[in-house]
């Protein structure tokens, strides 16, 4: 067998798992999340889930890969023969996810090139969105591009390919996040009613906490809201960060890693609220921030944008450049795990694996983008929403079989293999674990529960 690859230090490491965990969920979800459950009251509780729940699953699942040399797909067998099923879920998800996460960044490409080539203005108009990806041949062919360059980082390798595009695209990243919020904090407009808004104005309803009305049901959908956004934002129980752990040197300081990772990630969803919620508020009043996803990104801000006049083509190109290097780095992450899953299990090369699973996700991908023409239908989910192919997936995939594969997780450690494993593990090189306590009855009691009411909620029952 051939030896196994690995990152050449722990800035390699953290920078591709902060990119893993750096994708469109920070940038057009954490907002708003945030701005409807209180501002501030939301910020607290994601803060204390991220040091105790999310740090519980990153570090589980970065020291079983460690531990076992081995993806997802073969990890889980190595830590106990019974709980291989888990290996089996963990890979089938990030290959029901990568289809339609590729046709979410064709869309980012198509804005991305408007806005370069100086069409932003065309983009606000009513109906591009829609006209777009019903459209016949423009949604398959972005979406296609878009899985080619990812595909072609993962076929260079994991120092070459995941490494290095990381090293490049994550400093770009970080550094347009800063500079557009900063920007966002800086403009005022007054609308036709004579009511002038501020950027500053609408920081404070992002970090401000909200008490008023304030009830044990509304403080409950904050900490389901919280713990379900860094669930998915920390790339949890997608077989990621198992097989980015499984390549991360042995001498290397795990817990320093995992908290540079959490830092990394926090910092960034909570850019991405400066950067959103005081432009969203200034140009559109608090009802502008009710919505999230597809509609915030390629219909509101687009608008926003087109009301700045010459400068927002500006503003604009910057914004898509940085949501698709997000998008980018998150699928990469995503299509390394099915890979290196391929590789491990039947030991293909890795230019066969990867060209097996580019093929099966352009298959899907295409389906995605014709599910919003000639395969369009609508069903509601258990959850209440309406759902086509991609929505159905995404629930699938993340409502669904995620939580039961971090349930798994939990138990697998907790109660079967037992924690030690794992601060074993963590330890290995003598670093001081200060959070030992937490970690074994968050992964043996308190996680457990609270991923069982977050897939109690998210199959409509809570």
């Amino acid at each position: 067998m051939a030896k196994r690859s690995s990152f050449s230090g722990s800035i390699g490491f953290v920078l591709a798992a902060a990119g893993s965990a750096v994708g469109l969920g920070n940038i057009w979800r954490f907002p708003y999340l945030a701005a409807k459950d209180g501002g501030g009251l939301f910020l607290l509780v994601y803060l204390i889930l991220a040091v105790t729940f999310g740090f519980t699953l990153l570090t589980t699942e970065i020291a079983i890969g460690r531990r076992t040399k081995r993806s997802p797909l073969s990890a889980y067998r190595r830590m106990h023969p019974k709980f291989k099923f888990l290996g089996s879920l963990a890979c089938l998800i990030p290959m029901m996810i990568l289809p339609y996460y590729c046709a979410i960044g064709g869309w980012v490409m198509k804005y991305t090139v408007a806005y370069l080539t100086g069409n932003g203005a065309a983009a606000a108009e009513d109906g591009y969105f829609t006209n777009f990806i019903t459209s016949d041949y423009e949604p398959i062919a972005y979406t296609l591009i878009f899985l080619l360059a990812t595909s072609y980082i993962i076929f260079r390798g994991v120092n070459k390919g995941i490494e290095m595009s990381s090293k490049i695209l994550m400093p770009i990243l970080l550094l347009l996040i800063i500079g557009v919020a900063i920007f966002s904090l800086t403009i005022q407009h007054t609308d036709a009613e004579g009511v002038t808004r501020t950027g500053l104005d609408g920081l404070k309803i992002f970090v401000i906490p909200d008490f008023s009305g304030l009830t044990f049901d509304k403080l409950s959908i904050t900490i389901m809201d919280a713990m379900g956004q860094l669930f998915y934002s920390l790339s949890i129980a997608m077989g990621i960060m198992i097989s980015y752990g499984s390549y991360v040197k042995s001498n290397e300081n795990l817990i320093k890693s995992i908290n540079k990772i959490e830092i990394f990630d926090t910092l960034v969803a909570f850019l991405a609220g400066v950067m959103i919620i005081p432009v969203v508020f200034v140009f559109m009043g608090a009802d502008g921030m009710t919505q999230s996803g597809p509609g915030l990104m390629f219909v509101n801000i687009p608008k926003i944008f087109a009301s700045m006049g010459t400068f927002g083509n500006v503003l604009g190109a910057l914004f898509f450049t940085m949501v698709l290097f997000a998008a980018l780095t998150s699928a990469m992450s995503i299509l390394e795990a099915i890979v290196s899953s391929f590789i491990d299990k039947f030991g293909y090369t890795r230019k066969k694996s990867t060209a097996i699973e580019t093929g099966i996700a352009a298959f899907f991908a295409i389906l995605v983008c014709l599910g919003y023409n000639a395969f369009y239908f609508e069903l509601t989910m258990p959850n209440g929403v309406k759902a086509q192919i991609l929505d159905l997936m995404d629930y699938i995939s993340n409502n669904l079989m995620m939580p039961i594969v971090a349930i798994g997780t939990c138990i697998l450690v907790g109660w079967i293999t037992k924690p030690k494993k794992i601060i074993d593990e963590i330890t290995l090189n003598g670093e001081p674990f200060t959070r030992r306590g937490l970690y074994v009855v968050m992964v043996k009691y308190i996680a457990p529960i609270l991923l069982m009411l977050l897939l109690i909620k998210s199959v409509g029952i809570l």
